[in-house]
């Protein structure tokens, strides 16, 4: 009886063993097919060597916001933080707020998302103003004083087919936070047009999705105004 008793008692050790490890599989893998981990990752270990002084004005969105690269020289009298991450859209910015924006207890934050909502063929402007009404709900709910300026999306050469969504969108993104106390709308999009209401070329570069120095001084000069002292 007790040899039966022990060798149970392996077995169901054996179980849990098995188990246990699964489980590490499972969560491993998990984290590694969640879209931009290694991105969020990447931010959180910076965190973990010196956190960011809070208080500081946050920029957050995709590849247009991650590759301004010289954004605190761009605004050289503000605290400015950089959580921009390539390819992201509206629904990944709202899924990692708590690793990348709560935790700074920013006084401001930018936001430039949405382009790569509409890039993707599938997503129509109502459903960009939606996404983006998440986002700011939750930020909202989280951190109810805090200013929010939203970035107008740009019109980029490659994505031109675009442009009646982007627009659209821009619309009802503008006209929603009209309503909304402590928001304002940065429009760099008609800044970033020729006299043939087309996207300048000489602001992008090469691939005629990012921009230049050119493109971010027009940046720059758009949103310097909307930012708190």
């Amino acid at each position: 009886m007790e040899c039966f008793l022990m060798h149970q008692k392996s077995h169901n050790m054996r179980k849990l063993a098995l188990l246990f490890t699964g489980l590490l599989w499972h969560c491993s893998l998990l984290a590694q097919e969640l879209p931009f981990w290694n991105e969020i990752k990447a931010f959180k270990e910076q965190d973990s060597l010196q956190m960011p002084p809070k208080d500081g004005i946050l920029f957050v969105g995709s590849s247009s916001i991650r590759m301004w690269d010289n954004l605190q020289e761009a605004f050289p009298h503000q605290t400015v933080l950089n959580r921009g991450f390539g390819g992201s859209n509206l629904l990944d910015l709202k899924h990692y707020l708590s690793d990348i924006v709560f935790p700074y207890r920013p006084k401001q934050i930018i936001i430039y998302s949405g382009e790569n909502d509409i890039a993707s063929g599938t997503v129509q402007a109502q459903e960009v103003l939606a996404r983006f009404e998440d986002v700011f709900q939750a930020i909202r709910q989280e951190m109810p004083q805090v200013p929010i300026t939203f970035v107008s999306i740009k019109p980029s050469p490659s994505r031109w087919e675009f442009k009646p969504t982007i627009e659209e969108a821009n619309r009802l993104i503008r006209a929603y936070l009209r309503k909304q106390p402590k928001t304002s709308y940065a429009d760099v999009y008609p800044l970033m047009l020729n006299q043939n209401k087309r996207p300048k070329p000489e602001i992008f570069s090469q691939d005629s999705l990012h921009m230049n120095r050119k493109g971010y001084q027009i940046w720059q000069k758009t949103i310097a105004p909307h930012l708190s002292k």
